[in-house]
């Protein structure tokens, strides 16, 4: 970063006012072939990352969970059946075309009852302190601006004895596989975007973020600073994402 006032938006330095517009762009871009993607780019794997997070949540019947960034709704759509009539999800992204393809597609589904939706900037949450029993964010802590904020705000509406959850690409642990990683990221990556979503440039910003996103430990070492009282992480597929976990006591 070269100043106070700038950051990265992907590989270009931007000023930080600037950021958010340009990131609901790539979103605005990709929303409708979302979940085609996900599935594309990560040869369906997401979906046992995310499955796993499901299980690490430990989300109980009555409780309640927030999933930011909760785009087209996978980890929402789990935490409505585990909450139960007594508990609540709530779905929220920044970005109203996500959010939007979300909605319909749980209401679609028929489980939209106990959510509810919220339109949220991860780095102002609009809830009240100690709000929430879960915290997730999948895939999206990459794209938020001031992660630093965007922790704190988590920590602050987060109840004592709950649990944030931040999946999230990371760094691959083994030489060969980062540069395996980053042929398939830089070459194939946009080529899928292009021919799948349109859209080349929205999925060469993916790549670019990925890259630019903390590693592991520089993570949980910003968990901590936030003020959550025990972080941790686990790798998954040899470090190309990692499940952070952060405890408030």
């Amino acid at each position: 970063m070269s100043d106070d006032k700038s950051t990265h938006f992907g590989y270009r330095q931007v000023n930080k006012d600037e950021k958010a517009g340009l990131v609901a762009g790539v979103f605005h871009s990709v929303a409708e072939k979302y979940d085609l993607m996900n599935d594309v780019m990560s040869f369906g794997i997401h979906r046992l990352w995310k499955r796993y997070t499901i299980e690490a949540s430990a989300v109980r019947p009555g409780h309640r969970v927030l999933d930011i960034a909760g785009g087209t709704g996978d980890l929402s759509a789990s935490f409505s059946r585990l909450v139960g009539d007594q508990g609540l999800v709530v779905l929220s992204d920044i970005n109203d075309s996500m959010l939007k393809v979300g909605r319909d597609k749980l209401r679609d589904s028929g489980i939209a009852g106990n959510i509810d939706f919220a339109q949220a900037n991860a780095e102002a949450l609009p809830f009240p302190d100690n709000s929430f029993d879960r915290i997730t964010i999948a895939f999206g802590l990459r794209n938020v601006t001031d992660k630093d904020k965007a922790l704190r705000s988590m920590q602050r509406i987060l109840k004592p004895g709950g649990k944030l959850l931040v999946l999230e690409f990371s760094k691959p642990l083994l030489p060969l596989l980062s540069k395996a990683y980053d042929a398939y990221s830089f070459s194939l990556l946009p080529m899928l975007g292009k021919l799948v979503a349109g859209d080349a440039e929205s999925y060469r910003y993916l790549a670019e973020s990925i890259r630019m996103h903390p590693d592991q430990e520089s993570l949980r070492q910003m968990m901590l600073e936030a003020g959550f009282d025990e972080a941790r992480y686990t790798n998954l597929t040899g470090g190309i994402v990692a499940l952070h976990q952060g405890m408030k006591y």
